[in-house]
Formats: C-alpha cells, structure tokens, sequence
C-alpha cells in the first residue's frame, strides 16, 4: 500500500499482519473445533446423511475457484470495506451499500450469536465440574468484555490471542481424530464421501452447511490495509487457510462419521458436539471429553474476536466513507475505536434481551443467528462472484482471462447454484416447518435490509454527491471528504481501478 495512504487521518495501522497473521485470524472466523464438533454433528442429524466430506470437499472447491478472480480484484482494490467495495465497484455503488448493510448484518449474527452458543454451553458445564450454578449471561458477559477490550487494540494484539486459541484447536481436532483413526475398533467407510448423496433429498441443506462451515475464509481482503504485503500476504493466506482447513474438515468428519458407523446419524442427534469428544475418551479416558470442552469454548471465543475485528472494519470503512456516520471512521493507534465499541454495544444490548426475557440463547440465538449468519455469508460470495465479472469486463487490468472470466464465471455459477439450494432448504436448516418461524421471518428481514441499503445508496446520490463519488475508494475517500474530491484528482488519484466512475 503507497505510504501517502498509509499516513492519511484515521487511518488503519499498516504493515501489522503477515499471511501467517492473517491465516490464524482467517481460521479463527471459521472456527474448526465448533465446525468438527458442532456443525458436523449438526449436518448428520437434521439431513440424516453422512456425505459431509464431500460436501465440504465441494465448497472448497467452489470457493477456491472463486478466489481466483475474487484476489485479482483484490491486487486493484485496497479497501478494509472488501465486499463492499468490490460489489460497488463490479455492479454500481447503491448495490454495494446494500451489500454492506446485509454485510453487517450476517458478520453480527455470526458475532453475537456465539455468545449464546458459549453461554448455554459453559452453564452446565460449570455446574458439573464446580458445582455451582452460574446463568449463562454471566459467562457470556465475561466474554464479551475480553472481545471487547481486545477489539479496541491494535490488530496486532488480537493477533496473538488468535494464535494461541486456533493454534490449540487445530492441534486438539488433529490430534484426537489420530485417537480416533488408530483406535481397535476403528470401520473404515467412504459413506463420508459419497457424493451421490448430495445430490438427492437433504443435499441442499448438506451443502448449506458446508457452506456455513468455511464462513470466513473469505476475510482475507478485510485486512489487506494492515497487511505488510497486500499483493501476496492476502492472496497467500486466503488460498493456503482454505486449503488446510479444507483438508482438515474433509478428514476430521470422515474419521469421525466412520468411527459412528451405522449409528452415526442418531448419535448425533443424542450426543451432539459431544460425538468428537466421547470417540477420543473411549480410548483414553474422560479427560478427552473435558479437554474437548474447554477448547470448544475458547474456539468460539477465537471465532468472536476474529468477526468483531471484521465488523469493526467494516462499520469503519463505511465511517470513512460518509456512507455511515463519520464518528465510526475514526482510528485511535491505528485501531477503528468507535466502530469496535458500536459492535460491543451491539452485542450487550442482545446478551441483555435474551437474560431479561428468557429466550433460549443457544436454540434462539446460537443456532438462528449462526444459520442466518452463514446464508448471509453464502449471498454475499455470490454477490461478490458476479461483481468480479462487471469490474474486469469494463477493463482487464492486465489480468489473465482465468482470472477476470474464466474462473469469476465458473465461481458465480457453481455459488448460484449452492445458494438457490440452501435458500429452498431454509426450513430444513432451521428445523422447522416450511413457511413457518425463522423460515419465514429471515428472508423478508435479508430482503429489506437489502432494500434499505439500496436505498440508502440513491439517497446519497442525490443528496450527498461528495460522498456517492467517493463509495468504494476506501483510503482514497478519507481525502475526498475532508479535502473536497476535485482537491484528491489535482493531487494524483493512484491506479486507474481507483477512479471515480460516474453516477453509476
């Protein structure tokens, strides 16, 4: 990033994260102990099928193909704003502000969402290892305050708690899938990787979820203004983090499917995450199973810090912008402040809700929001996919046709085809009747966030045109809104992809 941008008011702290920093925060958005443990075992009991590894294995693919173009477009665009910039710049500005809007929504649902998942889950677990018995906002609070005050700090800060937490659940999930493999009793099966199944009744939802499981992975480009090398450091860790977990997720089901047998889908259901755990402690005792507890919790926590930072920056990139308040674009050492502790409060007004009303935090809020949250993520790629198309069709930026049409094509169809099949799968995902409860409520919400972004975007066009030009130009817009846009353009604008371009 050319240092002129790097020193600008407000800005972000540059050259604070490498790959391996930018991989660890990556894999922590996607959390592979919760997916191995939770959203595995989810899979098996509301599809009733055991083709995860293929499913897995086809996402990954889909999203490696969608990494292509969406990286090529990355080494033009430098903006913390990632799906917001590049939906405005690939399919015009009122479209990328009602991408931002569903952005933020789905990142919080995801954010928020999990301190119900850590609450429910730390309650009775307390109560049987202590004795004592503590509510489950209790605990959620706690966390909340960590999340809080690291989220306030220099990335670099949150760097470090990144990699002890994901370092520690990569190695447990590794680890106790070895127990498992090498066990007496262990059945070989390639039911995990039966493809067949998904393309039969639940496959749907059976690639939805895998989908929801690589939520993240697609963040890279959120902390391409802190990275010490945008052209590689992004590229690199996006392309190795989907790989590696790819790789992992794909094996780490199957040992465990496999070890389930026949009984796979209804342990499942009864056992839950615990399904992963009690494998492993039947071959070297019940520590395993408090082991793997601990480390699903601190696997949520690792995913809450790395999606706050990802809201954080996002609710900045819109401050800078003048899309959103101009208070949320303000930095303090480098770090977004006020856009961090709008998320906190955010996330303490919902924990507050459910205690004060009862509502269940781990079926209410851990399971909808996280659903939610992933579809979300899931429209957003798509979106994404096809903005890649509009940017390198009006110019190739020196790009490979792979790069700009090739892949970017492919992706966006391979991505269309796993949304329309996780959207029609809605009410199985959630566990409900079609038509009914979150099935039903969801969508209409998505569709007027949607709307309203949109909107909002016109609204700008018409009323603050000082701040439409500058929608999508990320460090370049902070001189635009404080120095006048014309003042930016006498003073050189940068790369050609960085220019304004009309009313659209």
């Amino acid at each position: 990033m050319p240092s002129t941008l790097s020193t600008l008011p407000n800005s972000l702290a540059p050259d604070r994260m490498g790959a391996p920093g930018i991989g660890l925060a990556i894999a922590s958005s996607v959390a592979p102990l919760t997916v191995v443990a939770g959203v595995v075992t989810t899979g098996l009991a509301v599809t009733g099928l055991t083709a995860v590894s293929a499913a897995m294995i086809a996402v990954a693919a889909a999203l490696v193909i969608f990494a292509v173009g969406y990286m090529a477009m990355a080494r033009h665009i430098t903006n913390t704003g990632a799906f917001y910039a590049y939906v405005s710049k690939g399919l015009g500005r009122p479209l990328g502000v009602g991408s931002s809007w569903i952005a933020l929504l789905a990142y919080n649902c995801f954010q928020i969402a999990s301190y119900g998942g850590l609450g429910a889950i730390s309650e009775p677990l307390f109560q049987d290892w202590f004795g004592v018995d503590v509510p489950w906002w209790v605990f959620a609070l706690v966390v909340w305050a960590i999340v809080a005050f690291l989220g306030r700090r220099d990335v670099s800060v949150s760097e470090k708690v990144l990699a002890v937490l994901v370092i520690s659940e990569t190695a447990l999930v590794v680890v106790y899938s070895l127990i498992i493999l090498f066990s007496s009793d262990y059945g070989f099966s390639a039911k995990p990787f039966s493809a067949g199944q998904l393309f039969g009744a639940g496959g749907g939802a059976l690639l939805a979820i895998g989908a929801t499981s690589f939520a993240g992975v697609e963040q890279g480009a959120v902390y391409i203004e802190e990275s010490k090398d945008p052209l590689r450091s992004v590229p690199r860790a996006t392309y190795y983090t989907i790989g590696f977990i790819a790789v992992l997720y794909a094996v780490a089901s199957w040992v465990q499917i496999s070890a389930a047998g026949d009984q796979a889908v209804a342990r499942a259901g009864e056992e839950g995450p615990d399904l992963f755990f009690n494998e492993a402690a039947a071959t070297v005792g019940g520590w395993a199973l408090d082991l793997g507890h601990i480390l699903f919790l601190t696997s949520l926590i690792a995913a809450m810090i790395a999606f706050h930072n990802i809201i954080a920056r996002y609710t900045y990139a819109l401050g800078r912008e003048g899309v959103l308040p101009k208070l949320f674009g303000q930095t303090v050492g480098g770090a977004p402040r006020a856009a961090s502790t709008a998320q906190s409060v955010l996330g303490l007004v919902v924990i507050g809700i459910y205690a004060v009303t009862g509502l269940d935090p781990l079926v209410e809020l851990f399971f909808v929001g996280g659903t939610t949250g992933g579809v979300g993520v899931l429209l957003l790629i798509t979106l994404t996919s096809a903005s890649v198309i509009g940017f390198f069709l009006r110019a190739a930026h020196g790009e490979t046709a792979w790069r700009r049409l090739g892949a970017p094509v492919i992706a966006t169809l391979l991505l269309i085809g796993i949304s329309y099949l996780a959207v029609t799968n809605l009410a199985t995902l959630y566990g409900v009747d079609p038509g009914t409860g979150p099935a039903l409520y969801m969508p209409i919400v998505a569709v007027v966030v949607l709307v309203a972004g949109i909107a909002w975007g016109l609204i700008l066009r018409h009323t603050r045109p000082d701040v439409y030009q500058g929608i999508g130009l990320g460090p370049r817009s902070a001189v635009a809104t404080t120095g006048g846009f014309a003042a930016m353009m006498a003073g050189g604008s940068g790369p050609a992809t960085e220019q304004p371009q009309g009313n659209r």
